[in-house]
């Protein structure tokens, strides 16, 4: 059996607040495997983000694990990190992030281009991605052009290009209206099975949430599966 997309075992971390230890998370476990899909539900400051970044290797636990492919990762060097990370993990936010001086297709094809993908190869993908988003005729257009719900199409795509094990979205609807919102997390979950994808979203829509395999929530540091 392949192992998990995504493990994490016994995360913590703890930051200081005026001279104490504040923290974040106690012991967070949970592992996800290829073609799931998970929920992360908490209060504003309970440090939802901070599990993601952690999750997606942009800042590293107090203590624990983080396992991508049964792969340990917290002894890995800065540039082994990095690289795993530009090719296993796409990332979603709640601000779509997308240059605006690039046109959409840029945009999207943008992190293949980094990946040193030859730029014909890098923008046929992007363009295969937007179509299938619903933005076959927006390639074109700057992130300014865009309503609220096509420039965060635009930032799934992105997310996406480069075919990663795990996607991992925070609050990506939260900017939205509620039809484009509804749109946006179908349109996700859509991908997410038809591409085998792992995905975690951190989201405080329990309507939303309710539609993945599974939820998590966290309290006072701790990580517990909703039954």
């Amino acid at each position: 059996m392949s192992p998990p997309a995504l493990c994490l075992e016994k995360i913590e971390r703890r930051y200081d607040q005026a001279g104490s230890p504040l923290e974040i998370l106690r012991g967070a476990d949970f592992c996800l495997w290829a073609g799931q899909s998970v929920a992360l539900v908490a209060p504003s400051g309970a440090g939802k983000s901070t599990l993601l970044h952690i999750a997606g290797l942009l800042e590293p636990p107090d203590a624990g694990e983080v396992f991508i492919a049964g792969e340990a990762t917290v002894l890995m060097s800065d540039d082994a990190r990095t690289a795993l990370r530009r090719g296993e993990i796409g990332f979603v936010y709640q601000f779509h992030h997308l240059l605006p001086e690039f046109s959409a297709l840029e945009n999207v094809a943008m992190p293949l281009l980094v990946r040193r993908t030859r730029i014909p190869a890098a923008r046929s993908a992007a363009q295969g991605l937007l179509e299938r988003v619903g933005l076959g005729e927006r390639l074109a257009h700057r992130p300014h052009q865009l309503s609220g719900g096509e420039r965060q199409r635009a930032a799934v795509a992105r997310a996406l290009v480069t075919q990663p094990r795990i996607v991992l979205a925070d609050e990506p609807t939260g900017n939205l209206d509620g039809a484009n919102a509804q749109s946006v997390f179908a349109l996700m979950l859509e991908l997410n099975r038809e591409r085998g994808t792992s995905l975690v979203v951190v989201t405080h829509d329990l309507r939303l949430a309710q539609r993945m395999d599974r939820v998590y929530e966290l309290e006072r540091g701790t990580l517990t599966e909703r039954a």
